[in-house]
C-alpha cells in the first residue's frame, strides 16, 4: 500500500503542525509516539471529510480506539462502531516515513482504514465488510486474523448486522486471503466476543484461533486445517461477584464481564502450550493446555472440568484486559493503577513475585491493549474507556496515546527480570498452583504451564 505513504505523510505534518509535545509527562520507561485530542481519519479528499462531518457519518466524539497490533511498519488500531459516526473500524498509521525512517512523535495523526475503505463501509456483503473490530493479532506466517463481531452499536443498543466472522488477511499484499463464520452453537443469546489469540503450530496450516466470550462465558476453538470450530463452557470463565467494582477516573461496576485477557505460553516438549486467561472482572489467571482445547471431541463430551486449572487471587486493584509474555515474563495492563505490571514465568504466582513496572496517573489512563514485538518492543496504548463511556472527554486534553519501550528494560532489576539468576526450586509448603488429579484427589501445578519445566506442585494458597 506504498501508494498511501506521501499523502499520509502530508497529513501527518498538516495534522501535527510544528513539533507538538504532550504536557503530560510518559510513564517511566516508555517513550509516548502518537496522542490525540480526538481521533480523524486519512480521507482521500478534504471535500469528503467535510462530507462526511456534514452527514454525520463522521462523528469524532465518537470515535474511541481499543486495540492495537504491530507488524513491520505499521501499527493497527481498532475502532469499535457503539455509535453513529465511526468510518472505519479497522485502521493503521505508518511507523516509518518513505525512506524507512522512524516518525518522530506525532499528534493527532490521521488512521489509515484497513485493508481499504471499501471493507470498512456498511453495506457490502459480511464476508467482505468489517463491522467492529476489537482486537487483532498479527502471526508469523505474515496473517492478519480480525474478529468481526457483527455489531453496532453497545449495550441495549446493539444491533447484530451479520454473524460473528474471522477475516484473515495477507499483510504482504493486504488482500483478504480467508473467512470463517462462527457457527451458530458458537455462541449464545449473551455472547459478546471482542478478543482471539492465534496458535500457529508446525505449519500455518496448523493454526488455531481461541476466541473469548466475556458475557456469554465461552471460549471459542476455531482450527484452520479443519475450517471449523467448537466452544467451551467452564465456570472459570464467569466474573467474579467480589471483582466487580472499578475506580478509574470514577467509580462503575462492570460485575458481568467474564473471560476476555488471554495469552499463550511458548511451545512444551510434547508441542503443547498453555492458554492462560483472566476475567476482566476478577483478580485471578487461569488455565488450560492447547492439547485440551484442540480435541474437539473433549468439547462435545463435555468432560473437561479437570482440565482448567487456576493461579490464587492477587487481590484488589488486579484487572487486566490484556497480557503478553516475552522472554519468560508475563507483561500485564493493571486498569486500576495506571500501570503495567509483570510475572516471571519460573517463580511462583503470588503478590511478592508480582511488581509493577511503570506506572503514571494523568498520561497512563486505562492501558487498554499491550502487544510485544519479536525484537522485545513494548506498546500500549491508553484510551480513559470508562470515561468515554460514562461521563464525557473533554476534548481540549490529550484522550489517547500510543507508547513503546523496551520490554526487557522496563522489568531490569525487577523481581521479573529475565537475566537475575533463576530461583530455588520452592519447598512443598510454598507451592500455591491448582490442578486436580483424580488418582491422589490431590491438586497440582501441571508442568506445561512453565517454559521452564517447574516441576508438579501441590496446592496451598498464599496467607
Amino acid at each position: 500500500m506504498r501508494r498511501f505513504v506521501i499523502p499520509i505523510l502530508a497529513c501527518l505534518s498538516v495534522a501535527s503542525g510544528q513539533a507538538v509535545s504532550d504536557p503530560a509527562p510518559p510513564p517511566p520507561g516508555l517513550t509516548e509516539r502518537f496522542f490525540w485530542n480526538q481521533l480523524d481519519y486519512a480521507y482521500p479528499t478534504p471535500q469528503m471529510r467535510a462530507a462526511a462531518l456534514n452527514s454525520q457519518e463522521f462523528v469524532p466524539k465518537n470515535n474511541l480506539p481499543v486495540g492495537i497490533e504491530v507488524w513491520n511498519n505499521k501499527l493497527f488500531i481498532s475502532v469499535p462502531r457503539w455509535d453513529k459516526g465511526v468510518p472505519s473500524t479497522l485502521n493503521f498509521v505508518p511507523l516509518e516515513d518513505e525512506y524507512g525512517h522512524p516518525l518522530p512523535p506525532i499528534s493527532n495523526a490521521p488512521l489509515i482504514p484497513y485493508p481499504d475503505w471499501e471493507t470498512n463501509q456498511m453495506g457490502a456483503p459480511c464476508k467482505n465488510r468489517l463491522n467492529t473490530v476489537y482486537r487483532m493479532r498479527a502471526d508469523e506466517c505474515g496473517r492478519l486474523w480480525v474478529l468481526d463481531s457483527g455489531t453496532i452499536g453497545i449495550g441495549d443498543t446493539t444491533q447484530q448486522v451479520c454473524p460473528y466472522g474471522l477475516h484473515v488477511y495477507d499483510l504482504n499484499t493486504n488482500q483478504q486471503i480467508h473467512y470463517y463464520q462462527l457457527q451458530a452453537s458458537d455462541t449464545n443469546k449473551d455472547s459478546f466476543i471482542a478478543n482471539i489469540v492465534v496458535d500457529v503450530g508446525g505449519n500455518c496450516s496448523d493454526t488455531h484461533v481461541y476466541a473469548s466470550d466475556e458475557l456469554g462465558y465461552g471460549l471459542i476453538v476455531y482450527s484452520l486445517d479443519k475450517d471449523f470450530s467448537w466452544r467451551f463452557d467452564h465456570q472459570y470463565f464467569h466474573p467474579d461477584p467480589v471483582a466487580g467494582d472499578y475506580n478509574i477516573g470514577l467509580n462503575y461496576q462492570w460485575s458481568e464481564e467474564g473471560i476476555f485477557a488471554m495469552e499463550l505460553t511458548p511451545v512444551q516438549p510434547d508441542g503443547s502450550k498453555t492458554l492462560l486467561f483472566h476475567p476482566l472482572s476478577s483478580y485471578r489467571n487461569f488455565f488450560v493446555s492447547t492439547n485440551i482445547l484442540k480435541d474437539q471431541s473433549k468439547a462435545i463430551s463435555k468432560n473437561y472440568f479437570h482440565d482448567f486449572s487456576y493461579f490464587p487471587d492477587l487481590g484488589p486493584n488486579f484487572h487486566i484486559t490484556t497480557q503478553v509474555i516475552h522472554n519468560g515474563v508475563l507483561y500485564k495492563n493493571l486498569i486500576d493503577q495506571n500501570a503495567l505490571g509483570c510475572w516471571r514465568l519460573d517463580k511462583d504466582y503470588t503478590p511478592a513475585n508480582h511488581a509493577i513496572i511503570t506506572k503514571e496517573d494523568t498520561s497512563f489512563i486505562y492501558p487498554s491493549d499491550l502487544r510485544i514485538t519479536k525484537t522485545g518492543t513494548l506498546w500500549a496504548i491508553t484510551d480513559r474507556m470508562p470515561i468515554h463511556l460514562m461521563a464525557t472527554l473533554d476534548f481540549k486534553d490529550i484522550n489517547f496515546r500510543i507508547f513503546s519501550g523496551d520490554a526487557n528494560q522496563l522489568v531490569a532489576g525487577t523481581i521479573c527480570d529475565p537475566y537475575l539468576q533463576a530461583p530455588p526450586k520452592p519447598q512443598p509448603s510454598a507451592y500455591n498452583y491448582h490442578r486436580y488429579d483424580p488418582e491422589y484427589k490431590t491438586n497440582y501445578y501441571p508442568e506445561s504451564v512453565s517454559p521452564y519445566r517447574t516441576p508438579l506442585k501441590p496446592v496451598k494458597e498464599y496467607d
